[in-house]
């Protein structure tokens, strides 16, 4: 069973997460959460094509909302009751995506 992280391990994970990033991850409602601007709702779109893709591989989905060329990712493990390693994998994979 994959376990909720403590405080102490998520600070040090999302400080690494956010160290190679241009727009820095956030805790947000108790979720790892990003939002995204994009040029156009195609491109915003495409990029949540590409995450969609990554996340059914990892089995592992995203809660997230888009408006024209905006999109929002919150990540939260429910089985954990929290964030967890695989939050932070998900992340990093889209942050890949370039």
């Amino acid at each position: 069973m994959i376990e909720k992280l403590s405080q102490q391990a998520l600070d040090s994970a999302l400080q690494e997460l956010n160290e190679t990033v241009d727009k820095a991850w956030q805790l947000k409602e108790g979720k790892l959460h990003k939002e995204i601007k994009f040029a156009d709702f195609v491109a915003a779109f495409g990029f949540m094509s590409q995450v969609a893709l990554l996340a059914e591989k990892a089995d592992h989905h995203p809660e997230w909302f888009n408006v024209y060329n905006k999109v929002a990712i919150s990540l939260t493990t429910h089985d954990a009751g929290g964030i967890s390693t695989r939050d932070f994998a998900l992340a990093a994979a889209i942050e890949k995506l370039g």
